[in-house]
């Protein structure tokens, strides 16, 4: 690329953008060309942190697209403005990364997938769990018929709570946290809080990665709601598949960040296949294995991670370098099936029920 890409920042509900902002300013091929929030306050630490000058900030987003002429947008809203924020992109002309959940419910979901569609321009979610190694050493494992044929996928994911730590996991305080809570789109149900809007589509998502594309036959969900608040801390899904019974947990209130130490029961996956075992926790150096050949639990370093595909930025510099589409757990197919997983779990925990889903 003779240019580099020209990025903008627009809606910092989300805490990641200040993450997604600095894979920006360290990446020689894209140029942080504006950010916009029409509450000046939520940019301030990403403003001081990173020395944005004051002629790249922006409270009106029509301003801010006008005057950077941006080629990507990484917007950060609360779950529920998903499809109004990348419907506003696409009209305007540019590529749309949208950090996770993908949306707050499968019709907008839909709605987002056809209006970047209908512009023509590219629509990625980033997962930020999808650039870690050994998520990344687990899909190769699959895909080389180490463990056969996916069978199972178990899911354990989260971490104390979303508001106690900010961008680059800045620990902030229990006094902090008390008092961001009333406001926090987080804890809104409006807004698509909640831990099973929240993270659950982490291990739907990747898990679909993992089988390869697959849908599950049914869904059934419970969630808790701890009394004071409007959403869940805590979701157990069950998806049946043809192949058995898959389980996607998600929870607020870890004993510990797996980032800083890993809270039992461990934050990853277990994939079980046919012909062996992939155990792929969160952040750890290597993966677990076991196959028929070696039945006996043994680790596997890591592969060493890609440079397209270390962090959001350098996957989608590269694809648009290709002229490839957005593919894999970041890309409209698979997020879409995790998605369409994370409502029938709604739904199942709304109703009390298991929710059947249309077979291709």
């Amino acid at each position: 690329m003779s240019q580099p890409v020209r990025v903008a920042g627009i809606c910092f509900e989300h805490f990641h953008m200040g993450d997604n902002l600095r894979m920006v300013l360290e990446n020689d091929m894209t140029e942080l060309v504006g950010i916009c929030d029409s509450q000046h306050e939520r940019m301030r630490e990403s403003i001081d942190q990173f020395g944005i000058p004051a002629d790249r900030v922006f409270s009106d987003y029509r301003q801010c697209l006008q005057v950077t002429q941006p080629d990507l947008v990484i917007l950060c809203p609360s779950a529920s403005d998903h499809f109004l924020w990348v419907q506003r992109i696409m009209a305007f002309g540019a590529d749309a990364m949208v950090e996770k959940p993908m949306a707050a419910s499968l019709a907008e979901a839909d709605q987002m997938i056809e209006a970047a569609g209908l512009a023509g321009k590219r629509l990625m979610i980033n997962w930020p769990l999808a650039w870690s190694a050994p998520h990344q050493t687990a899909r190769r494992l699959i895909q080389d018929g180490v463990i056969g044929q996916v069978l199972e996928v178990h899911y354990y994911d989260g971490n104390r709570g979303p508001l106690y730590h900010g961008a680059d996991k800045r620990v902030t305080s229990a006094e902090e946290v008390a008092a961001m809570k009333p406001s926090s789109w987080f804890y809104s149900k409006a807004a698509g809080g909640g831990s099973l809007l929240d993270y659950l589509g982490y291990g739907t998502t990747l898990g679909t990665w993992f089988m390869n594309g697959r849908v599950p036959r049914e869904v059934t969900a419970v969630v808790d709601r701890p009394p004071g608040l409007e959403v869940d801390e805590h979701c157990i899904a069950i998806a049946r598949y043809a192949t058995g019974l898959s389980k996607f947990e998600t929870r607020w209130g870890t004993f510990t960040d797996p980032w800083t130490q890993q809270p039992q029961p461990a934050c990853g996956f277990v994939i079980v296949g046919s012909e062996g075992t992939i155990g792929c926790y969160d952040y750890q150096d290597h993966v677990l294995l076991q196959t028929k050949s070696l039945p006996q639990v043994h680790a596997i370093s890591n592969d060493p991670v890609p440079a397209s595909q270390r962090d959001p930025i350098a996957f989608y510099l590269d694809c648009r370098q290709r002229g490839a589409p957005i593919d894999g757990p970041c890309g409209p197919e698979i997020s879409r099936i995790g998605q369409q997983i994370v409502d029938a779990a709604r739904i199942s925990a709304h109703q009390g029920g298991t929710i059947r889903l249309p077979q291709g």
